[in-house]
């Protein structure tokens, strides 16, 4: 992806030197793969609280060059951040609404948000209640190394899947769904839990479409970078690598094929009205 030398976003909260309240969260995102399954990209994350170990731990020193790779990717999302920020508000804008900005939180270890209390392990999550996207940029290593997807716009699809769930939260589906979970049984709400993150994946997809367009940051191979992303976080590949089987009725994400598919409408189509995935028979 062509990012070196533009536009930053200013709507970055950097906590990674602040301690997040002593919570030591070992093993990265890999070591404990089912909340993975759980909470990648928004998940349960109202059950977030329950599923962090809760350790004392003081946070491990990085070396210099640690600290540097640490900061050029800190650069990387503050550039795929503003590049949301320029395709959304022209989306928004053009369908006559105003597009509120989110806050990225990065943050090393642990963190507090308005859904409670995150760590690496979860993953990096949308919260709906204070509409902040959350990362600790060590996931990108856990990415490449334990999840074999690889390469900057695989980064960059994360990143957009999050902002995906910050646009649900504004037309309401986000509201919807809460509403939803207060009266469904959990295997019912799982249903249109995959249906929201489905849905997310294609407007990251609507994203890399109309960035592409309107600053050519594609590179050789990028999208393939994403759409091997999407399908390494399908429930069914997560589920067999933690579990050793597959049980659909658990889904919350949708299968790799799925992930695949709706990321590749949303890049081909550019079309935010094209997105309804609660309303397509495949996925009832």
């Amino acid at each position: 992806m062509k990012w070196t030398g533009r536009r930053e976003s200013s709507n970055v909260d950097d906590r990674r030197g602040i301690s997040g309240g002593g919570l030591a969260v070992g093993g990265g995102i890999i070591g404990v793969i089912v909340l993975l399954v759980r909470f990648f990209v928004l998940g349960d994350s109202s059950a977030i609280n329950d599923a962090i170990p809760q350790q004392g731990g003081p946070q491990q020193e990085m070396s210099a060059e640690e600290k540097k790779l640490d900061d050029e990717r800190a650069s990387f999302v503050k550039v795929v951040l503003a590049d949301t920020e320029d395709v959304w508000n022209q989306i928004f804008s053009q369908g006559g609404k105003k597009y509120v900005e989110p806050t990225l939180v990065m943050f090393r270890q642990s963190v507090q948000s308005a859904c409670g209390m995150a760590g690496a392990a979860t993953g990096p999550f949308y919260c709906p209640g204070d509409q902040q996207v959350y990362i600790d940029l060590s996931f990108f290593e856990d990415m490449q190394n334990k999840l074999n997807a690889s390469g900057d716009f695989a980064m960059a699809y994360v990143i957009a899947h999050e902002v995906g769930h910050h646009i649900q939260k504004l037309n309401g589906t986000s509201d919807k769904m809460n509403q939803l979970r207060q009266r469904l049984s959990e295997e019912e709400y799982n249903k249109y839990s995959v249906k929201l993150e489905l849905q997310a994946d294609f407007l990251a997809g609507v994203w890399a479409h109309h960035a592409q367009k309107m600053k050519n940051i594609l590179e050789e191979n990028d999208i393939d970078e994403a759409l091997n992303a999407a399908n390494a976080i399908g429930d069914d590949r997560l589920q067999k690598q933690a579990q050793g089987r597959v049980v659909p009725e658990s889904f919350t994400h949708g299968t790799s094929a799925q992930r695949v598919y709706w990321f590749k409408k949303g890049f081909e189509t550019g079309d935010v009205s094209q997105g309804n995935t609660f309303q397509d028979p495949s996925l009832n």
